[in-house]
């Protein structure tokens, strides 16, 4: 029983993978048939000559047998060594075709893998998308929903005072007290978990801090504005918690508290994602909305420190560089240039 040909192909699964492997070739093809034909005719050739020329001659031709020989044949191992040649060149051409062939069909079979692999990953991916979607809300119901009156820990430190009563924003009380003097001031503790948002929808403590965070007026602003820059960065891929920064000096955070830029500040830009600084680079140049988010948020982080390290310790400004907030100032001012 003859084996398969290049023609023929193995089953594997779902699949048919072709079998390259090589033909058995025409015994004598047009060259061959030539060769003999011409050789036929140069031996008939050659013992007519030699008989006849014999005969007129009365000598034999065949006197020197070597000679004979290589005049014999030589002419025919010629015209063989050619006809040989290009049978060669002839199955190369063949094998060449059919490797061709082989490769074109391994290529439409891998495509044809790679998207039926792609169609069972869809459903996949689009329940994770779902998956992330439903968390989000439950997220948005939980902060919503969250009751004002559950207890918060008591913690010592003093209120940072981002709460400053002014007259443009909000209304006064019937005796003529702005809404916001009847409010305690915001604990500094519960600002700087705020400032890091929630680390997951369960996170209860976050979002108590993240609510009263919002219910500060100064508070509320840096934390909507920061709310926005990662919501559009996280729209890139760039995620706060997977930046690693190096850490300056609180020294370093209250020089630029008190209004000194460029290369003296210039280790707050800490960031050395090479990939989030691209892609945050090219999103502020061709992305107007996100500029002006970002250029927005940059200012108000600027004001709410001023502010804050007038009455923070050490410890607590370093607690607020580490939180999302601070890590989003520390790429962004990088791209703006704030700490060139």
């Amino acid at each position: 029983m003859s084996g398969p040909t290049s023609s023929e192909s193995k089953t594997s699964g779902a699949h048919s993978l072709p079998v390259f492997e090589r033909t058995e070739a025409s015994p004598l093809g047009l060259a061959e048939w030539i060769a003999a034909g011409l050789s036929l005719v140069w031996v008939l050739f050659f013992l007519l000559n030699g008989a006849l020329s014999g005969t007129e001659t009365g000598v034999s031709s065949w006197s020197d047998p070597v000679l004979s020989l290589l005049a014999l044949t030589l002419p025919v191992l010629l015209i063989w060594v050619a006809a040989l040649s290009i049978r060669s060149t002839r199955l190369v051409q063949a094998e060449g075709d059919r490797l061709h062939a082989v490769i074109d069909n391994l290529r439409t079979t891998y495509l044809t893998q790679a998207q039926q692999q792609a169609a069972v990953a869809e459903p996949s991916m689009t329940k994770k998308l779902e998956e992330i979607i439903e968390a989000a809300r439950n997220t948005e119901t939980a902060l919503a929903t969250f009751q004002s009156s559950r207890s918060e820990p008591h913690r010592e430190g003093q209120p940072v005072p981002l709460s400053a009563p002014t007259g443009d924003d909000q209304g006064a009380l019937a005796l003529g007290t702005p809404a916001e003097d009847s409010k305690p001031p915001l604990p500094v503790h519960q600002f700087i978990r705020a400032l890091n948002f929630p680390e997951t929808a369960e996170d209860q403590d976050g979002f108590v801090a993240l609510r009263l965070a919002l219910q500060d007026r100064k508070a509320s602003q840096v934390i909507q504005a920061a709310q926005d820059v990662l919501t559009l960065l996280s729209q890139d891929g760039i995620y706060m918690d997977d930046l690693r920064p190096d850490m300056s000096r609180p020294e370093i955070w209250r020089q630029f508290a008190q209004g000194a830029r460029g290369k003296e500040i210039a280790a707050l830009g800490g960031v050395r994602d090479r990939a989030a600084l691209a892609l945050a680079s090219a999103r502020m140049k061709q992305d107007p909305i996100f500029r002006d988010a970002a250029h927005h948020f940059l200012r108000r982080f600027d004001q709410m420190f001023a502010e804050f390290e007038s009455s923070a310790s050490d410890s607590e400004i370093s607690a607020l560089s580490e939180t999302r907030t601070a890590r989003a100032f520390m790429l962004l001012g990088r791209v703006a240039g704030t700490f060139d």
